[in-house]
């Protein structure tokens, strides 16, 4: 396992649908060591802090092995390392087997997996395609949000330790089938709600069709 790409961008203004939009969607592959803060990675950041970044989502990291899907689905698209917007461009994991709360280390950084990625429209700006976030959702291929435990620096070509969680826990796939899924099963909806690893956004989330499944079971 190995990072294969480090890529950054700031805010810039785009026209979509007649409007500006600001948005730091577009990242651009660097080279050379790079410095892990809490919050982002240095030359990196978050244009709309109320839905982006924090210390939850403090990097984004996407399996390379997902991009030949990509070019077959979207072959006029220019899919560069970091086209999907984010931070670190992995090479041996995946969602299926990487769980919330395992730990990576890279570099002399280290990370914990804490989310999903559910994009916003923005992923659509960035390929000028209104489908795109419903077709990336589909695919099951949403990568993994990174929180920060021990700041450091990174270089692409750096290997990835990855130190599975020995808590219970379910894997990034799964939790995001739950988040999308209409008819969720019960027991995998309770337990994602009390992992304690996952970020607490996603937790609210799923007490709250826990509370809206029991109500529809309850005598009139």
């Amino acid at each position: 396992m190995r990072l294969l790409s480090i890529n950054v961008g700031g805010p810039r203004e785009v026209v979509a649908q007649r409007k500006i939009v600001r948005t730091s969607i577009f990242k651009d592959p660097v080279s050379g060591p790079v410095r892990v803060g809490k919050l982002n990675l240095e030359g990196d950041a978050q244009s709309d802090l109320s839905v982006h970044g924090g210390v939850d989502k403090a990097v984004y990291a996407y399996p390379s092995e997902h991009y030949p899907y990509w070019r077959e689905q979207l072959p006029d698209a220019e899919l560069p390392w970091g086209a999907f917007g984010e931070n670190l461009t992995t090479e041996g994991l995946n969602e299926k087997t990487v769980r919330i709360g395992d730990r990576l280390n890279v570099g002399s950084a280290a990370f914990v997996v804490r989310q999903p990625r559910l994009p916003c429209f923005k992923l659509g700006i960035r390929f000028g395609r209104e489908d795109m976030v419903r077709r990336f959702l589909k695919s099951g291929r949403t990568g993994f949000y990174l929180a920060v435990i021990q700041e450091g620096e990174i270089a692409a070509g750096d290997a990835i330790e990855w130190f599975p969680t020995n808590d219970p826990s379910i894997t990034v796939s799964d939790v995001a089938r739950l988040y999308t899924d209409e008819h969720p099963e019960p027991k995998l909806l309770r337990q994602a709600s009390e992992l304690a690893a996952l970020s607490e956004g996603w937790r609210e989330h799923f007490r709250d069709r826990l509370s809206e499944s029991a109500s529809r079971f309850e005598p009139a």
